[in-house]
């Protein structure tokens, strides 16, 4: 059983967009943070929560909400309630975070560093 909360598949047909990959462009700089994101080792880096927990609410995976980070400083949104809102509206953030939408709080909490974990994870990117 798996205690991440998940988007649906990028692929997958829907209204609007019919489907997300065709609205963005091969050469989409989200495309390189997705690949980036995708190819680190987050434990390895010290990020915390990336072994989900046995009980309680699912979370967001640390690797989602590294991509809608470093899409915010890309794009100088730096906001976590304005990154909160493109993930609601943007194309570009939909795809990124397979139609996730975190709040505020949990993008402010990677951000800000307020778990030890994700703070040292953090600088070892940067």
């Amino acid at each position: 059983m798996r205690r991440f909360v998940e988007g649906i598949d990028r692929g997958q047909t829907t209204l609007f967009p019919e489907c997300l990959d065709d609205w963005i462009d091969g050469d989409n700089p989200v495309r390189a943070i997705d690949a980036f994101v995708d190819k680190l080792d987050l434990s390895g880096l010290g990020f915390d929560g990336v072994a989900p927990e046995a009980t309680g609410r699912p979370s967001y995976h640390p690797s989602v909400l590294l991509k809608l980070y470093i899409y915010g400083y890309l794009v100088r949104v730096q906001s976590s309630r304005r990154l909160e809102r493109e993930a609601g509206r943007n194309v570009e953030v939909m795809w990124l975070t397979s139609r996730l939408t975190p709040d505020h709080k949990g993008d402010c909490r990677l951000s800000q560093g307020q778990r030890a974990g994700d703070q040292a994870g953090l600088r070892a990117i940067y």
